[in-house]
């Protein structure tokens, strides 16, 4: 069973790859995936330059599923908790790029939410920012998936933000400006939920690393533009707190 999720883990990298490259490069449906995007004339969207970090994130799938095929991790029972989540994720971001490319944008929301439990779920099953294994094992699979979570937590707001509006929802009356600036705070939140209880400095730096491209995007719209600079300040602050809380309850931990 090892050996064949090892292969699937492969193979479905492989397919991800290839639908995130025929996007841009056919592209599907005859538009591109920012071109698709810049139809919507909404606030949490970053600079165009904050996308490159899907390089990063297509090296991070490539070096998990090379050292969960090393001989070696044959036996890593970490790894095996994640069991099919990584393969079906990787199904979940070809899926939402056909969605997204014909213009399925309700089924996105669905898509993308199921993409961020399943990463959710890898997270947890591998204790990332609790568990102390080796610098290796940090690289290819802590980091990767710190990487991909963080910006799938920012690309889910940005997606219901398109959603409604794609709907024309009249936020209840409130400016579009304004519910910008509660997405940046609510998402400010849960990066210092994140800080205080992992310390998962990848993950917040992906955030911040959001946050500055949404102020530099935004910057003709000086209330979301300065709010994302002040939350990406806020985050970024957070880091050395979550490191010395878990230091402090890591020395409480031995003393106990």
């Amino acid at each position: 069973m090892k050996s064949i999720l090892t292969w699937v883990n492969i193979v479905a990298v492989i397919v991800a790859l290839c639908v995130n490259g025929m996007a841009n490069a056919i592209p599907l449906n005859g538009q591109t995936t920012g071109a698709v995007s810049d139809r919507f004339l909404v606030y949490f969207v970053p600079a165009g330059y904050v996308f490159a970090v899907w390089g990063v994130i297509y090296i991070g799938w490539i070096a998990f599923v090379v050292y969960q095929a090393l001989p070696a991790q044959r036996n890593n029972a970490r790894l095996q908790r994640i069991g099919w989540l990584f393969a079906l994720s990787c199904l979940a971001n070809a899926a939402w790029l056909f969605l997204w490319h014909y213009n399925y944008f309700p089924l996105t929301v669905v898509v993308m939410l199921l993409l961020l439990l399943l990463l959710i779920g890898i997270y947890l099953r591998l204790d990332i920012g609790h568990h102390r294994g080796n610098s290796v094992e940090k690289w290819c699979v802590d980091i990767p998936f710190s990487i991909y979570l963080g910006w799938i937590t920012v690309a889910t707001i940005a997606n219901i933000t398109d959603l409604l509006y794609y709907w024309k929802w009249n936020g209840f009356g409130v400016a579009p400006e304004v519910w910008a600036v509660i997405m940046l705070v609510a998402a400010a939140g849960i990066s210092l939920a994140m800080a205080w209880t992992r310390a998962d400095i990848a993950y917040l730096l992906v955030i911040v690393w959001s946050f500055i491209g949404i102020a530099v995007k935004q910057s003709p719209t000086p209330v979301v533009a300065n709010t994302a600079w002040v939350m990406a300040a806020f985050v970024l602050l957070m880091i050395p707190l979550g490191v010395w809380n878990r230091r402090r309850n890591a020395a409480a931990g031995k003393a106990g």
